[in-house]
This record gives structure tokens, sequence and C-alpha cells, in this order.
């Protein structure tokens, strides 16, 4: 058990390396999250607006908390997918990965773990603070939400990696995803509330999104943290979260072994 626990927190710790060597990325991705939160801010500001001020429970000041908190986990939560693991399937260098004695899905979840540990200090927080300062946030005062909101995010990152992951091992059969990975970009990003919050969605798509994961990758965190819901509401998101995890790692785990029996390495 000690020895798991260490093998974790050095994937964990690498992962989190791993990303702290991409500095100008990250400025470059604070930059857009800036740029992106002034703009989905004005809109929904002229939405609530023309709604009279307040829309499907949002006013201004729970809207910007909503655009903000979102721009500030979007580097964590990645909706736009990886290709580390796709990439190995296609050289067939994780035929060299299954010879170690690390299972291969817990051992990227513990990386991409220490890699949204990371993006959140020069991408995520930043990003917020200039929301806080130039728009200004409703946010709760009690200590709690963000307690919650913290367990929310971690749940959230795990499911979105889970999601990835399981986009990944279907080159065991495609070869190349970078198809299926840009319509699970597209369809993920619009389904987790990226644009506008699900709550604004009409009652069929809401439908559609919530029998999905995807809001709880982004849109659980932020009304978690953000006190949007609260309570009996907030502990049921939680609840939903872990469903979702435990589903999406189900799933990345039959595809694995499954896919396992279709590799084929060529030249060697």
């Amino acid at each position: 058990m000690r020895a798991t626990a260490e093998v974790w927190g050095r994937l964990v710790a690498a992962g989190f390396r791993r990303q702290s060597s991409y500095r100008l990325a990250m400025l470059a991705g604070l930059a857009t999250n800036v740029v992106f939160g002034f703009i989905r801010a004005s809109v929904l500001f002229a939405a609530i607006d023309s709604a009279g001020g307040s829309l499907a429970g949002y006013d201004k000041g729970t809207a910007s908390a909503y655009v903000w908190l979102s721009q500030g986990l979007i580097g964590a939560v990645t909706l736009t997918g990886i290709a580390d693991i796709g990439d190995r399937i296609r050289t067939g260098d994780v035929a060299v990965d299954f010879t170690r004695p690390v299972d291969l899905q817990t051992w990227h979840l513990a990386e991409d773990l220490g890699r949204a540990a990371y993006s959140l200090i020069p991408r995520g927080i930043p990003s917020v603070l200039v929301g806080a300062l130039t728009v200004g946030l409703a946010l709760p005062t009690a200590a709690l939400p963000y307690a919650m909101g913290l367990l929310s995010i971690a749940l959230g990152v795990t499911i979105s990696f889970y999601c990835r992951y399981a986009v990944n091992v279907l080159g065991f059969w495609l070869l190349d995803t970078r198809g299926v990975r840009t319509f699970y970009a597209v369809t993920s990003s619009f389904l987790a509330g990226l644009y506008v919050p699900v709550g604004l969605f009409p009652d069929w798509l809401h439908a559609v999104a919530a029998a999905t994961p995807f809001p709880s990758i982004l849109q659980s965190p932020v009304d978690v943290i953000s006190g949007h819901v609260a309570g009996a509401d907030a502990w049921r998101a939680l609840t939903l979260q872990v469903f979702w995890v435990a589903v999406t790692c189900v799933a990345g785990r039959a595809l694995t072994t499954a896919g396992r029996t279709k590799l084929v390495v060529q030249g060697g």
C-alpha cells in the first residue's frame, strides 16, 4: 500500500513538473482566458439586461462568477482532448507501456491530476482574479462551498480525464483518432456549459446534456464553488459526479481490455 501511494505521488509530481515546463504556453492560455472571459461576460450581461435583470436564476453578479470561474477551470479540466495515449497506440509504443508495473489508465490519470493542479496556479487563479477586480463576482462568504468546490473540481478533472482516455483508446480500432477527438472537443465543450450555462438550454437540450457526463466536468464545479447550488442540491451534484467517475472509469477499462487483444505492433 505504501509503495503504491509512493508511485502515485511520483506520477502526480511528474505531471506537475512536466506541465510547469510550458510557461509561455501557460501565459498564452491566461491571455486567451481573459479575452474570452470579457467576451462571454459581455454577451451574458446583454442577455440578462434584455431579460429584465435576471435570466434562468442568473443576475449579473452570479453570471460573472459563472464566466470567470469556468474560464479559470478550463485549463484544468481541458475539454479539448489529449493525444499522448492515442499517439502511443498509433505508433505501437503502448506495447511497452503494457509491460510496466503500473496500470495504464491509473498511470495517465495520476499524471493528468498533476498537470491539472499546476494549470490552476499560473492560469486558473489569475483568470478569476482578473474577473473579480474588473467585473466583480458574486461568491459565497461561507467556507463550506469552497471546500465542496475543491472536491467537485477534483472529481470534474477525473471525469474529464476518463472521457479523454476513452476517446484515445479508440485508437486500438481506428488508429488515427484526430476526427473523434475533434468531435469530442466540440460536443463536450458545448454540453459542459462552457459557452452558456446548461440551465439556459431549452428543455430538450438540457435533457440531452443531463444524460452525458459533460455537465459534471465543468458546470457542476462552477455551480458548487459559486454557491449557485447549495445544501442538498450541492451534495446531489457531487454524488452525480462520483457516479460519472465510476461509469467513465469502467468504460475506459473495458475499452482497454478489448483493445489490447486487437493490438498489432508492426516491425518488431
